[in-house]
């Protein structure tokens, strides 16, 4: 008999704390896109959507998918290998790569599914896979499942890497990183970690989930932002469940490691195409983003204008130029507290636990949409001071 039996999916659930168990939130019906939500027959007023530039109900994106559904029905019918590439697809296809200055772009159904193919199917055993701390879990998640040699730098420590690149000497290597954390709101140092990369020949890999449409003079995102070029980042993913306001995901790059995904990706190869009316509004929201650069310099402002009246405050605040703007509280239960008070005061800020973030770094992850307005942000602060939280995450 083994000495250790193996753990099930559940084992130690059980004793959980209450203060990390999840629970989901039933959403009846929601009103002016993502900030308006119907719960238990009650309006609160969302700050907890990643759809931050307010697209995900725009008419012109909403009658593309419905025309779309109505030339191609409402799935694909098997995947892009097979008979599911549609033009829609390939059209998307066309215009990310273009938009984002690359050879080729790939559909995916998710982000996550798409980090998994670039790690797994461009690594195996004797190559080198480094990821930030903080990435996330996709990211871990695929350097992990990858087989190659896998380590975790210091959160945004470029020098570091430069460190664990040289001691990789000879060894095909790959450094992933988010472009914008997640639950931070910051960005990774790309123009370091592109140098570090240079110098030895490496890979740099940049899931640019949060960044892409918000980030970066014509919304390219951290890469545009940072001023750096597709030689600098030759794999860049994004996903249009966030600022596109749909769903799915993409990776660009050069035309031969894209098509060594096509040839070789499980998770691309093996699972159903996007329905075609999700491409199909992809593309007007894609175009969207380049016509109405009005709605990244809003969802900026109105993050900014939160910022400064709630360090005002003396709340603590990671440094965020992006529309995520955490307030750090510390411990489980003052973070569960602290959403519980805002709810009842129709706000719904979502609390965000251990293991998603670290321990002791609970918080309140508040992001803002181009769908709100100086008054939704006005009324979030004063609720917020009505609370009268812990200062500095005490």
């Amino acid at each position: 008999m083994a000495r250790f039996a193996r753990r099930s999916a559940t084992d130690g659930l059980e004793h959980a704390s209450a203060a990390r168990r999840r629970t989901r939130v039933v959403v009846d019906s929601r009103s002016r896109g993502t900030t308006r939500a119907v719960v238990d027959g009650a309006e609160l007023l969302a700050f907890c959507s990643n759809d931050y530039l307010g697209l995900a109900d725009h008419p012109e994106v909403v009658a593309a998918f419905v025309s779309a559904a109505r030339e191609w029905g409402v799935g694909s019918g098997a995947s892009h290998l097979v008979s599911g590439h549609c033009r829609e697809h390939h059209a998307l296809e066309e215009e990310l790569a273009a938009f984002t200055g690359r050879e080729r772009a790939l559909l995916f159904s998710t982000g996550y599914m798409a980090n998994l193919a670039v790690v797994t199917t461009l690594l195996g055993p004797g190559d080198r896979v480094l990821e930030d701390r903080l990435n996330h879990a996709s990211l871990l998640d695929a350097g992990l499942a990858s087989r190659a040699r896998f380590s975790r730098y210091p959160h945004a420590d470029a020098t570091a890497v430069r460190r664990h690149l040289a001691r990789a000497s000879g060894r095909r290597a790959l450094v992933a990183t988010d472009g914008v954390f997640s639950m931070d709101g910051d960005v990774a140092p790309l123009a370091g970690l592109a140098a570090a990369c240079r110098e030895v020949g490496a890979w740099l890999f940049v899931d640019d989930a949060h960044g892409f449409g918000v980030l970066g003079n014509s919304g390219g995102g951290s890469v545009e932002a940072a001023g750096l070029t597709p030689a600098d980042v030759p794999l860049l993913m994004g996903t249009f469940g966030k600022a596109l306001g749909t769903s799915g995901a993409f990776v660009a790059g050069p035309a031969r490691l894209v098509d060594t995904l096509v040839q070789g990706a499980r998770t691309y190869i093996y699972t159903t195409a996007l329905p075609p009316a999700v491409a199909a509004a992809t593309r007007i929201a894609l175009r969207l983003v380049q016509q109405e650069p009005w709605r990244r310099a809003r969802v900026l402002g109105l993050a900014q204008r939160f910022r400064r009246a709630a360090v005002g405050l003396g709340l603590q605040l990671p440094a965020s130029p992006t529309p995520i703007q955490p307030v750090i509280l510390g411990s489980e239960s003052a973070a569960l507290d602290a959403s519980h008070a805002l709810r009842a005061r129709g706000l719904w800020v979502p609390a965000i636990r251990p293991p998603t973030v670290p321990a002791g770094t609970s918080r309140l992850r508040i992001t803002f949409s181009a769908a709100h307005d100086d008054g939704d942000v006005d009324r979030l602060l004063a609720a917020v001071a009505e609370l009268q939280l812990p200062v500095g995450g005490a």
